[in-house]
């Protein structure tokens, strides 16, 4: 993974669950990650592997709200030399204010 998140990056992120309350439109996406067409939002982490967050493959009419294993983001590869990279000039923002995520 190109521009993977510090342990401080990642301490930032509510645990997993902690915003289980808050309507999906007012979730705080803290990482946003890419490769192609696929991003990945994230808004909660278990300290250790598993984000929760905002997926879209490609496929905005099948993206969703699910886990999202950082190891296996670490481990997507695509063809020779192309990996997930994180966003670095993202910054925290509600789920409303992205466009590719969408909230009913």
């Amino acid at each position: 993974m190109w521009n993977e998140p510090t342990l401080e990056d990642l301490k930032k992120i509510p645990k997993l669950y902690e915003t289980e309350g808050v309507p999906a439109q007012d979730k705080i996406i803290y990482e946003h990650f890419f490769i192609g067409s696929a991003d990945w939002y994230i808004a909660e982490f278990d300290g250790k592997d598993l984000f929760f967050g905002y997926a879209n493959l490609g496929d905005p009419d099948n993206a969703e709200w699910g886990y999202i294993s950082l190891a296996e983001l670490r481990d997507l590869k695509v063809g020779p030399g192309l990996e997930v990279d994180r966003d670095l000039h993202w910054r925290p923002k509600k789920a409303s204010e992205v466009k590719n995520i969408r909230v009913w």
